[in-house]
This record gives C-alpha cells, structure tokens and sequence, in this order.
C-alpha cells in the first residue's frame, strides 16, 4: 500500500482524496453484504430452505400500540399503559400520595 504525503495536498485534493475514500468505504460494505448474503442463501440452500423461507424467518414481528391502562386525573386524555418510564404526572401523583390503583383506568 502506498502512503500519502496529506501534508502536501491542496484542499481541493484532500475533499477529492475523502470523496474517493467514502466511496470505496461505501463499494467494500456492499460487496461484503452480497458475499455474507451469498453464504446464507448457500447455506440455506443445502438445507433445503427457499429465499422465501428465509424471508419468512427475518420478517419482524410488529407489536400492537399497549394499551393504557393510567390516566392523569388533571387530563383524563393523558394516559399511560405501564410500559417504559414513567411519564411526570404519574411520578407526581405518586410523590402526593396516590397509588397506581387511583390512577387505574
């Protein structure tokens, strides 16, 4: 592999220099994922799998919005189904005295 003297190029060189880099970057990632695709449906192939079946494995799963089960007793339009952090208003009615329960839909 040649080295490159980047002390003596121009600007103008270095951008072209990064753009030819980018691209080569961009070129390697894609030739990697056709050979690594290549192998899978090879290796699915031998076991008697089809490109649909492998489809049929990588679909994801969608899950379905939760539903709430809390609602802010200021704005009974704001609610929450329990899942992740707790949103602020929850947290405060907690902090005065409430419990879940009071909370509850």
């Amino acid at each position: 592999m040649e080295m490159i003297d980047l002390e003596s190029l121009s600007l103008k060189e270095l951008k072209q220099l990064q753009k030819r880099v980018e691209t080569a970057i961009t070129e390697f990632k894609d030739r990697e994922t056709r050979r690594a695709l290549e192998e899978v449906e090879a290796f699915a192939r031998d076991r008697g799998l089809s490109p649909a079946d492998l489809q049929a494995l990588m679909r994801k799963r969608t899950r379905r919005p939760a539903t709430p089960k809390y609602a802010d007793p200021n704005d009974p339009s704001v609610t929450w189904s329990g899942r992740g952090r707790r949103p602020h208003w929850v947290t405060a009615a907690l902090a005065d005295g409430k419990t879940l329960d009071d909370l509850a839909i």
